[in-house]
C-alpha cells in the first residue's frame, strides 16, 4: 500500500455522506473511518492513484465548509502504515523526536516527510484518540537523523498551519520508554 487518501470533516453526518460518495466514485479500499474528538469524522482510503484521487474529489464535493483537512499521498513511505498500527519495538534508543500536529492529516503528512528525509524508525503515529483531534509522530534513531527527520516533518506542517509543537530528546532515559512507547494494544491502538 503506497497510496493513501485521508479526509477529516467537522461534521459526522457530512463525513458519512462523503464516505458514501467516495465509495461510489471509484474502486478504493476503505482502511478505516472513525469519529474523533471534538466530533470530527476521519476517513482513510487506499487504492490506485487515479481511484484515490477520484474518491477524494467526490468526498469533498459540496462539503467545503465542513472539510477540516485532506491528504493525498500517492507515494507514501512504507514505514508510515506500520507506525499507524504501532507502537512498534525500536532497536535504537539514542534520540527521540516528537512532532505534535493539530490534525490527523497533519500527523500522517509529518510522518511521511520524516521517513523520507532520514534513516529513522517511526515506532508510533498516534491519531486523534484522547487528544482533541491532534496527532503525534514519534521518530527514533541517531541524533542527526532524528533532527533531520523532525525538521522535515515540521517543515511540512508549518506551511499548513498545523504544527502544535516539536521536541527532540537526546539519549532519553530508559525508564521513560514504557510510558513513551507502550506495548502494542491492538488494531484500534491509534485511536486510543
Amino acid at each position: 500500500m503506497d497510496v493513501l487518501g485521508l479526509q477529516e470533516f467537522s461534521s459526522i453526518a457530512a463525513g458519512i455522506q462523503a464516505l458514501d460518495a467516495m465509495a461510489k466514485a471509484a474502486p478504493v479500499r476503505i482502511l478505516v473511518t472513525r469519529i474523533v474528538c471534538p466530533g470530527k469524522y476521519v476517513i482513510l482510503i487506499t487504492g490506485d492513484v487515479a481511484s484515490v484521487e477520484a474518491s477524494l474529489i467526490a468526498g469533498k464535493r459540496d462539503r467545503e465548509g465542513v472539510l477540516v483537512d485532506e491528504l493525498f499521498l500517492p507515494n507514501l513511505h512504507p514505514r508510515v502504515i506500520p507506525a499507524i498500527r504501532g507502537p512498534l519495538a525500536v532497536r535504537e534508543w539514542d534520540a527521540l523526536g516528537i512532532i505534535e500536529s493539530l490534525s490527523v492529516a497533519g500527523g500522517v503528512l509529518a510522518a511521511d516527510a520524516a521517513a523520507k528525509e532520514a534513516m529513522v524508525e517511526i515506532p508510533e503515529l498516534r491519531l486523534a484518540g484522547g487528544m482533541g483531534g491532534k496527532s503525534t509522530v514519534k521518530v527514533m534513531g541517531g541524533i542527526h537523523d532524528v533532527e533531520a527527520a523532525v525538521a522535515a516533518g515540521v517543515g511540512r506542517l508549518q506551511g499548513r498551519g498545523l504544527l502544535c509543537r516539536q521536541v527532540i530528546l537526546a539519549r532519553p532515559h530508559p525508564d521513560i520508554q514504557p510510558f513513551v512507547l507502550p506495548e502494542r494494544g491492538g488494531e484500534n491502538e491509534i485511536w486510543n
